[in-house]
């Protein structure tokens, strides 16, 4: 396990520098060696075994034109290359077809992704690929995007319709090689599990989960993130965020993701609102890149929880960003997950900036750190304009006994740390209104 005070980068502390050394909550921590924490960390459980899915991944300015050479190592010859039209507005995809044609692919380009993917575009994105005889997908685009190609590839392989396959591993044949080029910072669905779909006949969101659909090949590319407008960035962001934080807490955590976790959280909490005042500035952009694929990396292992249970619902409900809706519900699902053990929030804290040092087994110095984490969240939100609450954004008190039932249903809460019920979760959701 990465202890929160260990973390780095590149030969830079990420949280080393944005904490006092007064004491939080009691006592000054004593000093203690690495045998001695150590001994402390194996002592807070059983180790577990631990599995990491993760796809091959280039990260870096310029790596666009490597899409190309991926996907011809996948056994490409007529690509299908999916992308939205925002991002086509932009010139992205009319660069990556350039650097396709120059590999000698024919390539399809399908542009029929809205914000929170359909069943039925899912499905139209599939006739296209069978029509043109496609072999393997490369998507370029943000959440929305990636998802509507991992369920195209999905239907490639396993026909039927998208709905069919909500749940875990529901899906009984292989499906087409996938790349992934993200244009977002905050998503992680570049290297994830997921595969978030709208159900329009029941205006929810389904969870779609399985090894399957972690993709062959990710590559990241900071300057595309330069193209985002400000709402995206943001919403992109909190999304990071979110993920990191329940990654952290998930009942399936471990050592390899609690690592990803961390610096997720840090590098959010030191760039995001920096991207905003400053959108050109290449390292901000650059180290929000690198968050968004840590927080993916952390979360496809260690799944979720309430947050994204929760926010699933709405954004199926009233079609809104996803990370906003994270926005308003996180500081909420913190408060009530850290009510009954506030320690596993002391290292989120930190790695947002606490300021002083926690004293080991402090109860009272957890329980006012975790509710610094979860003020600290509303903090960035209110600093990127997020709405204060639910009923801003059109949830009212008359939708909530439908969104617990439907959450009390999604994949992820089954790991968040605390149980919920119905009641639970209608107090969260009334806290958040």
């Amino acid at each position: 396990m990465v202890l929160v005070d260990s973390v780095t980068r590149a030969g830079e502390s990420v949280i080393a520098h944005r904490r006092s050394q007064e004491p939080v909550g009691g006592a000054v921590a004593p000093t203690r060696s690495p045998a001695e924490r150590a001994t402390s960390r194996s002592s807070t459980g059983t180790p577990r075994l631990a599995k990491f899915h993760v796809p091959e991944i280039l990260f870096g300015p310029g790596s666009l034109s490597e899409a190309a050479h991926a996907a011809v190592r996948l056994g490409a010859r007529r690509p299908l290359l999916v992308t939205d039209p925002g991002l086509c507005a932009a010139g992205w995809p009319t660069q990556l077809c350039a650097h396709l044609a120059e590999a000698g692919l024919r390539t399809t380009v399908w542009d029929g992704v809205t914000p929170n993917p359909k069943d039925h575009e899912i499905a139209a994105g599939h006739v296209v690929y069978r029509e043109q005889g496609c072999d393997v997908i490369v998507a370029l685009g943000g959440g929305s995007v990636i998802d509507a190609a991992k369920g195209i590839a999905l239907l490639a392989g396993n026909g039927g319709l998208i709905t069919d396959y909500e749940g875990v591993d529901r899906m009984a044949l292989p499906i087409p090689p996938m790349v992934m080029v993200p244009s977002t910072s905050g998503t992680g669905a570049d290297v994830s599990q997921f595969c978030i779909v709208t159900d329009t006949a029941r205006n929810t969101k389904i969870t779609i989960l399985g090894r399957a659909l972690v993709p062959d090949m990710s590559i990241v590319d900071p300057h595309l993130l330069t193209t985002m407008p400000d709402w995206l960035n943001a919403a992109t962001g909190l999304d990071a965020l979110t993920h990191g934080i329940e990654a952290y807490v998930s009942r399936a955590h471990n050592p390899l993701t609690d690592h990803h976790a961390l610096q997720a959280i840090a590098l959010v909490g030191e760039n995001l609102e920096r991207t905003m005042d400053h959108p050109a500035e290449d390292n901000a952009r650059t180290n929000m890149a690198q968050a968004a694929l840590e927080a993916g990396l952390a979360f496809t292992n260690a799944i979720l929880g309430a947050a994204h249970a929760m926010s699933h619902q709405i954004g199926g409900l009233l079609d809104l960003p996803h990370g906003v809706i994270n926005g308003v519900l996180l500081p909420h699902v913190i408060r009530f997950n850290a009510e009954p053990d506030p320690h596993r929030f002391v290292p989120i804290a930190q790695a947002l900036g606490l300021p002083g040092r926690v004293a080991p087994d402090s109860t009272a110095g957890a329980v006012e750190a975790a509710e610094w984490a979860a003020g600290e969240v509303r903090r960035i939100a209110d600093e990127l304009g997020v709405p204060k609450g639910l009923g801003e954004i059109g949830v009212t008190e008359a939708d909530v006994p439908i969104l617990s039932t439907m959450t009390l249903a999604d994949a992820c809460l089954s790991t968040n740390p605390r149980e919920a019920d119905q009641a639970d979760i209608e107090a969260l959701f009334r806290a958040a209104l």
